[in-house]
């Protein structure tokens, strides 16, 4: 019997493609974040998350063949990452987590990694 990964339990890639795009749509508006994103790259920062959330969740694992090692720490670095940075992204994180209709032993597993990575991002005592 194969157990079956988190990935597959809340549906896979289509999942984790609604999950980033809606995260992306409230960043899109967002005074505080928007910055840091220049206009050539907000879509590929969406397909950079989602393929990491995709392959640290157990599916593919694209991402570490394009882009190797995660390194979440030190791509962050050239980013001023405060608590209300943080805290954007996280309300952000929130409503599309929300949207996704998860069970909430599912839902609970997910936010609980996305506070904690939130919280080992910040680089900023602003």
């Amino acid at each position: 019997m194969t157990e079956t990964s988190f990935y597959e339990a809340v549906g896979g890639e289509e999942t984790f493609r609604r999950l980033v795009r809606r995260f992306y749509e409230g960043v899109a508006d967002d005074p505080l974040l928007r910055p840091m994103y220049p206009d050539a790259d907000l879509e590929g920062a969406e397909e950079r998350l989602r393929k990491f959330l995709v392959q640290y969740w157990g599916g593919p694992t694209t991402y570490s063949q394009e882009r190797g090692h995660p390194r979440l720490r030190m791509r962050h670095v050239p980013f001023v990452i405060g608590q209300q940075e943080r805290d954007a992204w996280l309300k952000h994180m929130r409503d599309a987590v929300d949207d996704l209709g998860l069970s909430e032993e599912q839902e609970n597993r997910l936010w609980t990694y996305l506070v904690n990575a939130a919280h080992s991002l910040v680089n900023s005592p602003t």
